[in-house]
């Protein structure tokens, strides 16, 4: 069956039949999945989804984009000058709701610390976004947290290879023994460094999108044995389920259709990347059968 390692079941894509579609998964060939916590709210939902399903794992994680959730009822200009001064409110409020997040991440069915990294997209976009030391302050205590408590990590990147690497290479010198660089859209060369630290690549609906040579590449480079696949729901829908030009809610249900692309990529049977991905997912997860 398929293992889907990276759902957003909590989004509010899923207010009008979440449930109905979650219990619907193994109808349609997906025998577990990993619901991902990339906000304070996405990571209670997820452990509860994990306590109301067998097959359903958790992540507990909050994403750089919304790392102000760790300051319940302030405004993003006081966050940024609480950190930028150095205040003893900034430590000492974040670690409140850190130490809720880290309960989170305790619980026997959450698999991993994640989504968690870095974005430096949308700056020139969007009028509140995290700045990049905040961000990156929040992305190491996340991934200290990680090395504490002997779990994995989900990794976010977007425009951000650079120091996403030197974060995750010294978090790799001080313990960290396992993470998966969700959705990854770096180059060959970037995987390498991350296979070479024992590390794992996302891969989803994008390899099914046209022009992904830089991406098709970075596949190609990757073992098998290092490949997990993800769907990222309910973004990034694969072809030929997305209309071009109109956003279309994804699922677990279409994740063949990524099979089937990385099958031709790799040169081997769809039935192979399911089997191979499956053995993955559990061994990255830490899931014994």
């Amino acid at each position: 069956m398929i293992f889907d390692t990276h759902t957003h079941y909590d989004d509010a894509a899923f207010d009008k039949d979440r449930f109905e579609i979650i219990e619907g998964l193994p109808k349609n060939n997906v025998g577990r999945i990993c619901n991902i916590g990339a906000t304070m709210n996405g990571a209670r939902a997820s452990v509860a989804f994990s306590e109301e399903y067998d097959f359903v794992y958790a992540a507990a994680g909050v994403h750089p984009d919304e790392v102000y959730d760790f300051y319940p009822g302030k405004t993003a200009d006081d966050i940024e000058a609480m950190y930028e001064q150095s205040s003893a409110g900034f430590e000492a409020d974040g670690n409140a709701v850190f130490n809720e997040l880290k309960a989170l991440a305790e619980h026997k069915k959450t698999v991993a610390v994640g989504e968690i990294g870095l974005d430096y997209h949308g700056y020139d976009i969007y009028e509140v976004k995290p700045g990049k030391e905040l961000q990156k302050y929040w992305f190491k205590k996340q991934l200290e947290l990680a090395i504490e408590i002997r779990k994995p990590v989900v990794i976010h990147s977007r425009n951000a290879s650079q120091d996403t690497m030197e974060i995750l290479k010294k978090a790799h010198a001080d313990g960290l023994d396992s993470a998966v660089i969700h959705c990854f859209s770096y180059s060959r060369e970037t995987a390498l460094e991350y296979l070479d630290m024992g590390y794992y690549l996302g891969f989803g609906g994008v390899i099914t999108y046209e022009g992904q040579k830089k991406l098709t590449k970075a596949l190609e480079a990757a073992p098998l044995e290092r490949i997990l696949l993800e769907t990222d729901c309910p973004y990034l829908t694969p072809v030929p389920v997305r209309e071009k030009g109109h956003w279309s809610r994804n699922s677990s249900a279409y994740l063949p259709h990524v099979i089937e692309r990385i099958a031709e990529i790799k040169k081997v049977t769809p039935e192979e990347i399911e089997r191979i991905t499956w053995d993955n997912a559990c061994r990255f997860y830490r899931i014994e059968d």
